[in-house]
């Protein structure tokens, strides 16, 4: 618990309404912000190294001219695409047709990204870092945002099933850059349909594939979100000794759920970045044996 504590303050505080959003009565967080800007500048990396990697192959000829209208529906495409097509299956609205406050903050954030002279390029000095912070944004999406569209829904079979619960938060979370990258939004040249990296060899290892519903059945299961979850938790500490048949087992309260996701997030996410800079060839371990020094005259 002490270890979590800190985790859910972190949440408690970037979570309330910032100013100059407060201003105007825009419940905008400190967190929605860090996530928008956070995406805006990943996309526009993304673009950058596609972008010289088309030029090196293929020249400069078949770009297409920079175009801020394909960014921002590449944005809006990214974080609203999973919703847009679960929304339907769910019969519920998508939160972009109630609202326009936070598809105007990713168009607001995209516009002031796009005209920065530059942005750094990955690295490993910056993304393990930002992997901590991807994994509060994460966590909020796959804990805060996304059951409650099904255990809320009006529909008493669609509120009570856990399948629907696993696989919306399958969609909304991955949605969005599926059909990115399927139509090539994110490519310098024009729209072309491929295949997105998900239904490639191995894509299925994508940590954020798996990731978004172990994370909510996990929140799930300790909230109990469901009453197949309370059931499940009952049947796993009676196995693991942990509880009688007869004591009913207490969920956790959702803050401190979400500080377990958060941290388990947050060891995927930093192991993901130093898997993909090679990090972890930096690091020999202490007793292996000193390879032998070769003879020179």
């Amino acid at each position: 618990m002490s270890l979590l504590t800190p985790l859910v303050e972190i949440f408690r505080y970037t979570l309330q309404p910032v100013a100059p959003f407060t201003w105007f009565g825009l419940p905008v967080s400190a967190l929605d912000v860090v996530a928008t800007v956070r995406l805006c500048i990943v996309l526009r990396q993304i673009r950058e190294i596609m972008l010289k990697q088309h030029v090196s192959t293929k020249g400069a000829g078949p770009v297409e001219e920079k175009s801020f209208v394909k960014s921002v529906s590449t944005t809006w495409l990214v974080v609203y695409g999973g919703e847009a097509i679960a929304a339907p299956l769910l019969g519920v609205p998508p939160s972009f047709i109630i609202s326009g406050v936070y598809p105007s903050l990713y168009a607001a954030i995209q516009a002031l990204v796009e005209y920065l002279p530059a942005v750094p390029p990955p690295s490993a000095e910056t993304e393990l870092p930002l992997a901590v912070v991807d994994a509060f944004t994460r966590a909020f999406l796959l804990c805060n945002l996304i059951p409650p569209a099904v255990t809320a829904n009006a529909s008493p079979l669609i509120a009570s099933s856990p399948w629907t619960l696993l696989v919306t938060s399958l969609i909304i979370a991955n949605g969005g850059f599926f059909v990115t990258n399927l139509f090539n939004f994110l490519g310098p040249a024009s729209l072309s349909v491929q295949t997105p990296p998900e239904l490639q060899a191995y894509g299925w290892t994508t940590a954020d594939l798996w990731a978004a519903p172990t994370i909510t059945a996990l929140y799930a299961l300790l909230t109990h979100a469901q009453p197949f979850w309370a059931e499940l938790h009952t049947v796993l500490e009676q196995i693991l000794g942990g509880a009688s048949s007869v004591d009913p087992i207490k969920p956790l309260d959702p803050e401190t759920a979400r500080a377990v996701c958060t941290l388990l997030l947050s060891g995927l996410f930093v192991g993901r970045t130093v898997k993909n800079f090679g990090l972890w060839k930096n690091f020999k371990s202490p007793l292996a044996k000193p390879e032998p020094k070769s003879k020179t005259q």
